[in-house]
């Protein structure tokens, strides 16, 4: 066994010729393996073929893939509805059902049949590779390959490893994978791999925040996709992958986490689910999807004069290149000293804005003696982004408040005020998002620089969280969870013992240099 990719004569047995297994055969063959698509039933691999076909024409009419590299992947591609002629696939990967037993099965009568040398992989999304090869005679033959659907267009393969699994076997599958032109991960088997574990606060805090009234959905997803980057907000998210899925797969980690608090399912989405409002594909979700529905706007507050000056107190850390654009749209600005890094602000006509912490802005004007105390939530490039969410304290006055929103909308911002949550809505996503990647490094779940990875090409987040943690600092992101902590008094938000250590290093960082 080499640590070097699979050779492109090593044959390749994909079962399941649904769209997941359709869409690995169409990768493995056209990276140059010949391939045997294997489905218990004769249509099911014809329709498989026949997607493949549609999808490799489409590269074709698109100008990406050349005629005669067309054909020669379908030439390579052999349906099958028995395993036998199969047998001499050195590598064979499993897309069928996500059962446990039946997956167990399947791989015992494929140990069997292939040589002893042969790879076995599952593209799993949920089940343990661990207890998949305990069924085994060979359980270090035995990897996840987890392709993300579209599995020819999506980049991410996350290479799993059970208790058994051998260090070379997993070395090879993530060969294979860049050869194959992905982006190769390496996992440890825990419940959500990398991906569905990390990304579960996208949706938890958007729905946390949706369960108090704060704003509408339509509000908090344009918070999320201009204001962050994020390329769709949660809710339509959730709907496009339907609540059935998306919820099964919440209460899947939380069962497997023994009830981690982190991990809670949402019970605004336990009731989209029991009234069948799953999404798109049921025509009603969170959004109304019927043909003649019109989509909520995002809210957006109303046009105010504003302040032509303002003040800049101390350091604004993350804010700082809000200041620039101010400047840049005529606003005068005038500079004042600070208490300590990363905790200034702006003083607009009677009015305070600060970057948020976690605090709540009515818990924070409290404590620093500022009733008209305004809180902005986080951006993730306030130079560039359309919108940003804003705050008010219960005692701000209504003047105050204006002379903020009219002076950031002379920067040709779009203003959306949500109630006084704590840590808004972008920040909050944000560090926990920082946090569960920070946990799963601790737990050795995979590297820092693989979970960013594959939080970028797994999900097209805009950075990876630890990165982003790196940006606005691991210091600042943990106060900010320790505020949302002593806020609602829950573990859920508890500071991962990683992100704690390097928040005590000033300069420390998840990525050296």
């Amino acid at each position: 066994m080499t640590t070097q990719a699979l050779d492109k004569r090593v044959k390749v047995l994909v079962i399941g010729a649904g769209a997941m297994g359709s869409g690995i055969a169409h990768v493995a063959a056209l990276a140059g393996h010949p391939v045997y698509l294997f489905d218990t039933r004769w249509e099911a691999v014809e329709r498989g073929m026949a997607a493949i076909a549609k999808d490799l024409a489409f590269l074709v009419s698109r100008g990406k893939l050349a005629e005669a590299e067309r054909a020669a992947a379908i030439a390579r591609l052999t349906p099958v509805t028995e395993l036998a002629p199969a047998a001499d696939a050195g590598l064979a990967i499993e897309a069928i059902v996500e059962n446990l037993e039946v997956k167990q099965s399947l791989l015992r009568e494929l140990e069997a049949l292939l040589a002893p040398e042969a790879i076995l992989a599952t593209n799993t999304s949920s089940l343990s590779v661990t207890a998949m090869g305990a069924a085994l005679v060979r359980p270090g033959r035995l990897a996840g390959l987890h392709f993300f659907n579209p599995a020819p267009r999506m980049k991410l393969v996350e290479i799993v490893s059970g208790l058994a699994t051998e260090p070379a076997v997993a070395e090879c599958l993530h060969a294979t994978a860049r050869a194959w032109g992905k982006v190769p991960v390496y996992a440890k088997s825990t419940p959500g791999f990398i991906v569905n574990r990390v990304a579960r606060p996208y949706y938890a805090e958007a729905l946390r925040v949706l369960a108090e009234d704060a704003a509408a959905p339509a509000t908090l997803d344009a918070a999320l996709r201009e204001g962050c980057g994020f390329p769709m907000g949660p809710f339509e998210l959730m709907d496009l992958i339907g609540h059935d899925v998306n919820f099964a797969v919440t209460r899947s980690v939380f069962d497997a986490y023994f009830g981690d608090r982190r991990f809670t399912p949402s019970l605004i989405q336990q009731e989209l689910v029991a009234a069948g409002r799953l999404g798109r594909k049921s025509g009603r979700g969170f959004y109304d999807y019927a043909e003649a529905a019109a989509r909520p706007e995002p809210e957006a507050e109303p046009a105010h004069a504003g302040e032509s000056r303002l003040t800049v107190v101390g350091d604004l850390a993350a804010a700082v290149p809000l200041v620039a654009r101010l400047e840049a749209a005529g606003v005068e600005v005038r500079r004042a000293p600070g208490e300590g890094a990363g905790q200034g602000w702006i003083e607009i006509g009677a009015a305070r804005l600060a970057l948020s912490d976690g605090r709540t802005a009515t818990r924070r004007a409290a404590e620093e003696g500022v009733a008209n105390l305004v809180l902005l939530d986080l951006a993730r490039d306030y130079a560039a982004t359309p919108r940003v969410v804003l705050a008010r304290a219960d005692k701000c006055g209504h003047g105050a408040w204006a002379a903020v929103v009219g002076t950031l909308q002379r920067a040709g911002l779009v203003v959306s005020r949500i109630d006084d949550v704590a840590g808004l809505v972008c920040l909050r996503t944000v560090a926990m998002l920082a946090n569960e990647a920070a946990d799963a490094v601790l737990q050795g779940i995979g590297s820092a620089a693989d979970i960013d990875t594959a939080m970028r090409y797994g999900t097209n987040y805009p950075q990876g969280p630890l990165a982003w943690a790196d940006a606005l600092g691991p210091a600042f992101v943990a106060a900010v969870l320790r505020n949302l902590c002593e806020h609602y008094g829950e573990e859920r938000y508890r500071v991962s013992p990683l992100l704690q250590r390097l928040a005590l290093q000033p300069g420390r960082r998840f990525h050296a240099g």
